[in-house]
């Protein structure tokens, strides 16, 4: 017989459930497009008719590696997001704002 998560958990030591916590919460913070698209409880039909594009368009954009940040940003934002892009530094993050302000400038999402 399987036994309930919550009987495994209260068995657990308070430094062990900490850890699962965390990386709980380390796998939800990264995703890949198809996997986010899942946990919104999204179809690829119901994106692709957000985005206006067929649902093999969908299919292809969550295959690729490397997309236009247009693409990215008007996916994201189907999906009910925003998204934001930072930089990584050893002394601290850093938010670039130059995509935001490409897709108000008329550049458009690109379908690659």
């Amino acid at each position: 017989m399987a036994k309930s998560y919550r009987l495994l958990q209260a068995r657990m030591s308070p430094e062990a459930r900490a850890r699962a916590q965390s990386k709980a919460e380390q796998m939800i913070r990264e995703m890949a497009l198809d996997e986010l698209r899942r946990a919104l409880d999204l179809t690829q039909d119901e994106l692709a008719r957000r985005l206006k594009v067929k649902q093999p368009a969908v299919a292809k954009i969550e295959s690729r590696a490397d997309m236009y940040v247009s693409t990215l940003k008007s996916v994201i934002e189907a999906m009910g997001g925003t998204l934001e892009i930072r930089a990584v530094f050893p002394h601290g993050d850093v938010r670039i704002t130059h995509f935001a302000e490409a897709r108000t400038r008329g550049t458009g999402a690109a379908a690659g």
